[in-house]
């Protein structure tokens, strides 16, 4: 009798041929591009580094596109943004110690946003693993322990036989919902070393499936059907999921008004009659999700930005569907849910029935009057201004990512995405730097159309050195520097806070120059002809800069009284 464990997959003639007449000059990095490429990678970022040499010198005889930047970090942030787009795994090639250290930040950026990432780095030699103090140029005693608070997973590789197996689960962990960056360490006597290994060949790293539990989507459908005021919020799971099309059906069929998280945005379309739109850091939203009687949280932990600062308390029952187990009612007891937000969603639309509700549209149309009026009092009218002028030189398909500055964190708010998977921030762990080198790991992933970056002058200090790799691969990125000197957010809350600011005013470059000293064209640009200069340089090819200096004020919050 035949089991299924016992089945063995039989060598072809092929592969038996291939792998007696394994081609010679080949070492353990080899078997690391070769893995890669297996597993399905066609790109890798990162930076070369004396340790990691061997795997940087495989590339040249591998058919995988490498893109170097000029800082770990910022090659995290592009491999991140790369997983955002594709939602394939990316990987990021690093080096020992400062390397892959420098690189945490980015990778903390890439768990926060369950963005796929496969981080590789180097190691001292085998020799000194294991916490001896040897004397090995950028040694530590125990690098993965860095990593071991940030990443999905760790894994460590002692011999080459191990190269393989250990990318492959990597892979299979950054896959395998939530979504999430690794860490993989090759020691670098392993990466240097001759190998007789046959050629690596596809690699099986199918991610593993989360589906719901039925009897407790069944109870969420039962409450949702005999709702009646039921409300949805939708967070970051529901883009990375693609389930966006079926967020949409179920709203629709349960007449359920519908809030995007920042990290949300676009999940929901934004002018729809059920759209509450992003304004969750507003006392009127807050007080219409907690009247709700059911109310439907999918892909988010509720946490700070999402709670309006941890002010929300509502009063009806609540389900939650999330894929990390430790976002599971950690904020509000629920009927909490563990599972992918696409199978999720699928279990319900197959279960719920329809709601008839004809004021749903009303008292969005109610709730949205009563925000614009907030703002509305508080002469914001230059800040509504540029992120409009933004929001139409934007072409409709292209993507953005927005560093933390006060337009961005207008943006969660008030800018429509104009479809999920568009707008990115680093809202997830809050980092500086994040918008450029995001952006050319997005223009990476997809050349056609161009992408936004959007930085204040604080963070574009953070990022400035890859001007030159956009203008290295002629990247078709366009960045918007809101130059208002210094750390403009920080100078308020101090401001506000303290009386007076400190430490946030900045001496800065003369960024158009600065970019032109790259080949990338510059423009000095006014509230009154951004839209127009945003627009002709993200309609010309290649890398370009759009300066803007301006000083923004940010809606008065709700959360402190």
């Amino acid at each position: 009798m035949t089991h299924d464990h016992d089945l063995v997959l039989r060598p072809t003639a092929a592969q038996t041929e291939a792998a007696l007449n394994a081609p010679s000059g080949r070492t353990g990095g080899d078997l690391v591009v070769e893995t890669l490429a297996g597993l399905g990678a066609t790109t890798v970022f990162g930076l070369p580094g004396q340790h990691a040499l061997g795997m940087f010198d495989a590339l040249r005889r591998s058919d995988l596109r490498y893109v170097g930047l000029r800082v770990e970090n910022n090659a995290g942030f592009a491999a991140d943004a790369y997983g955002r787009v594709t939602g394939e795994a990316a990987p990021l090639l690093l080096s020992t110690g400062p390397g892959a250290l420098t690189s945490l930040p980015a990778l903390q950026e890439a768990a926060a946003a369950s963005a796929p990432v496969l981080a590789i780095g180097s190691q001292v030699p085998t020799a000194g693993l294991g916490g001896g103090r040897h004397g090995y140029l950028h040694e530590l005693p125990d690098q993965a322990a860095s990593f071991r608070g940030v990443v999905k997973s760790v894994h460590t590789v002692r011999t080459a036989s191990q190269i393989p197996s250990a990318l492959t689960a990597a892979w299979k962990s950054a896959l395998t919902v939530p979504h999430g960056p690794v860490w993989v360490e090759i020691p670098q006597d392993v990466l240097d070393a001759p190998t007789a290994l046959p050629v690596v060949t596809a690699m099986d790293a199918t991610p593993d499936e989360l589906p719901p539990r039925p009897e407790l989507t069944a109870l969420a459908a039962h409450w949702l059907t005999h709702a009646e005021r039921p409300a949805i919020i939708a967070g970051g799971g529901v883009i990375r999921s693609d389930a966006s099309g079926k967020l949409r059906k179920l709203a629709e069929r349960l007449r359920a008004p519908v809030v995007t998280t920042p990290g949300g945005k676009g999940a929901f379309p934004w002018t729809h009659p059920l759209s509450l739109q992003s304004w969750l850091e507003d006392r009127h939203t807050t007080d219409f999700l907690q009247d709700a009687d059911v109310l439907l949280v999918v892909g988010s932990g509720l946490g700070e930005l999402s709670s309006n600062y941890h002010t929300f308390t509502p009063r009806g029952r609540i389900v939650q569907i999330e894929a990390d187990l430790g976002k599971l009612e950690s904020n509000h007891p629920a009927l909490g849910i563990h599972a992918d937000a696409r199978l999720a969603l699928q279990a319900l639309l197959e279960t719920v029935e329809p709601r008839e509700d004809a004021t749903a549209p009303e008292r969005v149309r109610t709730l949205l009057s009563k925000v614009a009026e907030r703002i509305a009092s508080q002469e914001l009218t230059l800040e509504q201004e540029v992120l409009a002028s933004v929001r139409r030189a934007l072409p409709a398909d292209s993507p953005s990512f927005w560093d933390m500055t006060i337009l961005a964190y207008w943006a969660w708010s008030a800018f429509d995405a104009k479809g999920p998977n568009h707008l990115h921030s680093a809202q997830g762990a809050g980092g500086l730097g994040y918008g450029l080198p995001a952006a050319l790991g997005a223009a990476v992933a997809d050349p056609t159309r161009p992408v936004l970056a959007v930085s204040g002058d604080g963070g574009a200090l953070y990022s400035v050195a890859e001007l030159a790799t956009a203008r290295q691969y002629d990247l078709d990125v366009t960045w918007l520097i809101v130059d208002d000197g210094g750390y403009g957010i920080l100078r308020a809350y101090m401001t506000d806070a303290y009386g007076e600011a400190t430490a946030t005013e900045l001496t800065r470059p003369d960024y158009v120059a600065l970019a032109e000293s790259f080949g990338a064209p510059g423009v000095r640009t006014t509230p009154e002809t951004l839209e127009r200069d945003l627009a002709a340089a993200l309609a010309t090819p290649g890398p370009s800069v759009v300066v803007l200096p301006a000083v923004l004020r940010m809606f008065a919050p709700t959360h402190l009284n």
